[in-house]
């Protein structure tokens, strides 16, 4: 029988699936669900800095009007929210670790450094196994470099490192120039691995009634493939560094294909909403099965063995393989 076993930051999971950080796992009793259906780890739904500054500014607005010169009542009002919303979120965490026997990964998402240092620590005190970055800095200032919005990242890894003793993953976006440089660089700031990729919020336009709204918060299958390519061939250059991939991840077959790519983990997140939490145990038994009919007894046999560096043909997960692909197609 298949051992589905892996070790991911360090932490022993009993399969390489993760509940990824969504509403559904701001609910203890549903992370139980999860738990029960199989899923490795769990990564708590994440506490927001910006929601919190918005939260705080609707607040005094709201008690004082907007200006008034009360700079003083501001602070403590901002002050205030802050530390509720973070007292909640400690007590969350340790609810799920009196309840959960499988790690539980808190979750940051977060534009910059200051007091978000010191609550790292807070979550690793409250009992949080590790803690995962979620770190998205929208590059709008037309006179800010990208080294400038890169040290960011940097200075809010290298600090939360210092301050805190547990694992600590990044999950980032593909925005970037040069991703494998950037990987590298916050690896060398001490992140224990990387989640590829965060998904937010993106806007749309509703052509009849000339307005901007929300588009569809659920990822889709095909939004596999960018996860699919930045994990084979960032595992391919780096060998030791850990993957948590996730976007896109729909079925087992998706998390199957991530792990041959060098993923050590992959986290569901829209499929849990839209077929409910029992897939994650139809996902480990696809796994389970997979390997069973392939000969593979353990993760480790088959991770990483179509990464970048493992294929014969490293092309196939370059851009330039898609011009060369159809050239030779004939209309």
């Amino acid at each position: 029988m298949a051992i589905l076993k892996t070790k991911y930051m360090g932490l022993e999971l009993d399969s390489p699936i993760i509940a990824a950080s969504c509403g559904l796992t701001a609910d203890v009793a549903k992370m139980e669900q999860m738990q029960q259906a199989g899923a490795g780890a769990v990564v708590l739904k994440s506490i927001f800095e910006e929601q919190i500054d918005e939260e705080s500014t609707h607040l005094f607005r709201e008690g004082y009007g907007v200006g008034g010169g009360y700079a003083e009542a501001e602070d403590y009002i901002k002050a205030y929210v802050r530390s509720n919303t973070l007292q909640r979120y400690v007590e969350l965490v340790r609810d799920a670790k009196r309840r959960l026997a499988i790690p539980v990964i808190a979750s940051v998402n977060c534009f910059s450094g200051g007091e978000w240092v010191s609550f790292a620590k807070q979550l690793e005190e409250a009992g949080a196994d590790a803690l995962e970055l979620n770190v998205f800095i929208l590059p709008v200032n037309a006179f800010a470099s990208s080294q400038e919005i890169e040290n960011i990242y940097f200075d809010i890894v290298k600090s939360v490192k210092r301050s805190a003793n547990i694992p600590v993953a990044v999950k980032i976006s593909h925005y970037f120039t040069n991703l494998p440089a950037f990987v590298g660089k916050v690896k060398a700031q001490g992140a224990d691995a990387v989640t590829l990729f965060n998904r937010f919020y993106e806007p749309d336009i509703d052509i009849d009634a000339l307005a901007i709204g929300a588009a569809s918060v659920f990822s889709t299958p095909e939004e596999l493939r960018a996860t699919l390519r930045w994990t084979g061939i960032l595992a391919g250059m780096d060998k030791g560094l850990e993957i948590s991939a996730s976007t896109g991840v729909h079925d087992g077959a998706a998390v199957v294909k991530l792990i041959l790519a060098g993923a050590t983990t992959a986290q569901l997140c829209s499929v849990l909403y839209e077929r409910g939490i029992g897939v994650i145990a139809d996902m480990n038994r696809f796994l389970s099965g997979w390997m069973e009919n392939k000969g593979f007894g353990v993760i480790d046999d088959f991770q990483g063995r179509l990464s970048y560096a493992s294929v014969g043909n490293p092309d196939l997960y370059e851009r330039a393989q898609f011009i060369k692909h159809f050239s030779n197609k004939q209309i």
